[in-house]
């Protein structure tokens, strides 16, 4: 029996299996890798978030006017064994706080062709690094000026828009355009009049239009943001906030805000299609190098999405109808139904 898996190999299981991703599936269909092999070999590898952005790197197609967009999810762990990393935490899917572990990701969007690719990611795990999710996004922004990434954009929701987040956004000479929870303490009066919750503001025709100055309560005094009241439906109102000033417009406000949901795309895909959430393992290092390879196939699948001008649906279930066919000409299987 082999004992030599890699990376590859692992990889070439997530992307093949459609609907079990657990090892042991995976050693009963590779007669040449035991369980224990499997197991062994995600226990002493140690895949970082960089793996990914050197597969990723290549295949983006550069503009000083993308986006950067920053969210997280939640892979969800309520049932089955206890698993290190899982802790309880909001899950907005679920609209309600499950067991599981925080997937904080990064993505750039090229606006001109509507490409997306994720560059990055960090796990949230702050017993071991003591780490916030607003330290893993400030972080990771870092990275991309590091990196010499040229973007113009930075997307997030609403729990991104801290002060820190947005002040270095902003002392990076970058944009942001993020939403603001309808509490949030604002001033609207040039400090007139004391701060109040974004919810009781009055708007005038004009300011439902073009949005109007304001301070957000606990930011440098000379430092005011755009405000635009956005009616995302019937039923929902967002408050959209950005530092370039001279954006007049509701409506481009809220497209360019409403970019920020290519992340929601990634995430749903990546764990309908890759098993994100789907290994049982209970050390944390065999989760972190699932998740990475995870990670690295929704990549490969993005791009060959792009080159062949389908679905990543399309690429994945395509495989399952690629071998049923195969085996349905095999001389042995119609011999069978013969």
């Amino acid at each position: 029996m082999n004992t030599n898996i890699s990376k590859l190999d692992y990889c070439q299981f997530l992307l093949s299996s459609q609907i079990n991703y657990t090892l042991t599936h995976m050693a009963d269909h590779l007669q040449s890798f035991s369980h224990d092999t499997i197991n062994r070999y995600l226990r002493g590898e140690k895949l970082s978030p960089r793996l990914l952005w050197e597969q990723a790197q290549p295949q983006l197609v550069l503009d000083d006017g993308a986006y950067l967009v920053f969210d997280d999810t939640v892979l969800d762990h309520s049932f089955g064994p206890s698993i290190e990393m899982v802790r309880r935490q909001w899950s907005g899917n679920q609209k309600s706080v499950i067991r599981g572990i925080g997937l904080v990701s990064c993505v750039y969007v090229n606006p001109a062709t509507e490409q997306f690719w994720v560059i990055d990611y960090r796990i949230f795990d702050p017993d071991t690094d003591g780490k916030s999710k607003l330290d893993q996004v400030r972080e990771m922004l870092s990275m991309a000026g590091h990196r010499k990434l040229p973007f113009g954009t930075v997307l997030m929701d609403a729990w991104y828009a801290a002060k820190e987040v947005m002040l270095q956004i902003a002392r990076a000479g970058k944009i942001f355009y993020c939403p603001l929870k309808s509490n949030r303490l604002v001033d609207d009066s040039g400090g007139a009049e004391p701060y109040r919750r974004i919810e009781t503001l009055s708007w005038s025709e004009t300011e439902l239009e073009g949005g109007k100055l304001v301070k957000v309560k606990g930011f440098p005094g000379d430092f005011k943001v755009k405000l635009f009241r956005v009616e995302v439906s019937t039923h929902r109102t967002e408050w959209v906030v950005t530092n370039d000033l001279s954006q007049s417009s509701t409506q481009d406000a809220q497209q360019v805000s409403a970019l920020r949901w290519k992340i929601e795309e990634f995430h749903r895909e990546a764990k309908q299609l890759t098993g994100l959430e789907d290994c049982q393992c209970r050390k944390a290092r065999i989760q972190r190098n699932h998740i990475a390879c995870s990670l690295l196939v929704w990549s490969r699948l993005n791009s060959l999405a792009h080159q062949t001008r389908q679905t990543v649906y399309q690429l994945k279930h395509g495989l399952l109808h690629h071998y049923l066919v195969a085996q349905l000409k095999s001389p042995s299987i119609m011999m069978v139904l013969a």
